[in-house]
């Protein structure tokens, strides 16, 4: 682990040469496929140091987050051409990798949540410095609190945990029984609110419509992972609770994700849309991670990384229209079929993985989540029918408002998309849809 870290940290010096955006690149990717090649066995901490060891989670994790961060600056090509502070750009990117990286890796719960927070700094000031409106800064603040309130009571529940069983090394931590009520609630809402849950979802929304492209892509990518891989960690602690109060937080999340469906009909804005549909698509990998078997979390892992890529790859798409068009509404940019007929293609095929269609990772992902949270009441179908549905309907309803209908005729000129743009939309898709024929792999 401590050699791809390195390998990112000498990246870093490479921020101050002047045309170094291109050879950062290139080399985020070489390092992508290193580390996608040195996979070692997955079942259990073997990658393992004082500080960092990997297991089959955090691989998956850690490859994601190497590979949006290279797609990220990829899309940010325009943030190179208009010579905007490119270096400390770059700079950002390579510390949020190195803070995502060592979250995901770290085998102590108090070193997690240094590197956990940490994460949020460099989220911030992609928002604040490349963001487009000045409401950004409201968005930032939102992001900074919610996280940030809901987090701090995880602090102290750590040092009760050190205080009573002395070590805070994962593999040794266990079942703390019905310890006390507060414990559990504390330990679990700082990821619900980072995965977002229903409820807890405002900042998410906000701070996607404020974020420059690579802002939204690391968020929808990555960062939304952190708290499903932090309740993965932390259910060994709290299982004996949450077999007793986790039907809470699972109907409060099913529930909230059919309600925030009906949310993302009513959006005109593009981005919020997409960001509205992750919440949605959280709810389920939060109730397959409270059912606490094999089939939720697996499915949840699945999801995870199908919809980091394809969540990510939608934002790329709105990007596109929006340095063509000035605009993110529905309003406007209608009719674009007429206009980038070869981008509708691309349209297509990243909206019809995120209604999870074969064959997308999120399918899988889908499929094991609904076995999970049916094995764990079948009464739950009602919502589980509403969720899918509906899913199909909010991301049909942005693909045909978008490409179909007349455009507006305010539109003089609109260029079809660059080679990188299709490079970076492909990048997306192939992954997405080439792992299901590996989807053993996230059920072994």
């Amino acid at each position: 682990m401590l050699k791809y870290l390195l390998m990112i940290v000498f990246l870093t010096p490479l921020c101050l040469l002047s045309n170094s955006w291109w050879l950062i690149h290139s080399l985020m990717f070489l390092s992508s496929f290193i580390f996608m090649i040195c996979i070692y066995s997955y079942c259990d901490l073997n990658m393992i140091g004082y500080f960092f060891g990997i297991d089959y989670f955090s691989f998956s994790l850690i490859l994601l987050s190497f590979w949006i961060c290279s797609l990220m600056i990829m899309a940010s090509g325009s943030v190179f051409f208009s010579s905007y502070h490119s270096n400390i750009f770059i700079f950002m990117v390579l510390f949020l990798l190195i803070m995502l990286c060592c979250s995901f890796a770290s085998l102590s719960l108090l070193s997690f949540y240094i590197f956990f927070e940490a994460s949020l700094v460099p989220t911030l000031l992609l928002i604040l410095g490349w963001g487009y409106q000045p409401e950004r800064l409201q968005a930032g603040i939102y992001l900074i609190f919610y996280t940030l309130f809901a987090s701090l009571p995880l602090l102290l529940v750590l040092f009760k945990v050190y205080s009573y069983i002395n070590t805070l090394y994962f593999p040794l931590l266990f079942d703390f029984g019905s310890y006390y009520f507060m414990f559990y609630v504390f330990m679990i809402l700082a990821f619900l609110v980072k995965m977002p849950m229903f409820l807890v979802h405002l900042w998410l929304p906000k701070a996607h419509v404020e974020a420059p492209i690579s802002g939204s892509m690391i968020l929808a990518g990555v960062l939304l992972k952190l708290g499903g891989y932090g309740i993965f960690r932390v259910m060994s602690i709290i299982s004996f609770l949450g077999l007793k109060f986790n039907y809470f937080w699972l109907s409060l999340s099913l529930s909230g994700g059919v309600i925030v469906s009906f949310i993302c009909f009513r959006q005109v804005d593009l981005k919020s849309l997409i960001a509205y549909s992750s919440v949605a698509h959280m709810s389920m990998v939060i109730g397959g991670l409270l059912t606490m078997n094999w089939w939720g979390c697996m499915g949840s892992l699945s999801l995870m990384i199908g919809h980091g890529l394809c969540s990510s790859g939608l934002f790329c798409l709105s990007n596109i229209i929006y340095e063509r068009l000035g605009s993110r509404s529905l309003l406007i940019n209608k009719g674009m079929i007429n206009l980038m007929p070869s981008m509708a293609l691309w349209w297509f095929l990243l909206s019809s993985s995120n209604m999870a269609a074969p064959p997308s990772l999120n399918l899988i992902g889908e499929l094991s989540l609904l076995n999970s949270i049916m094995s764990w009441s079948s009464f739950s179908f009602l919502v589980l029918i509403f969720l899918s549905f509906f899913s199909a309907v909010y991301t049909l309803y942005m693909y045909s408002y978008s490409q179909h209908g007349s455009y507006f005729t305010g539109v003089y000129t609109c260029s079809l998309g660059y080679l990188r743009e299709y490079h970076l939309l492909f990048l997306h898709w192939f992954p997405l849809n080439i792992l299901c024929l590996k989807s053993e792999y996230f059920f072994i």
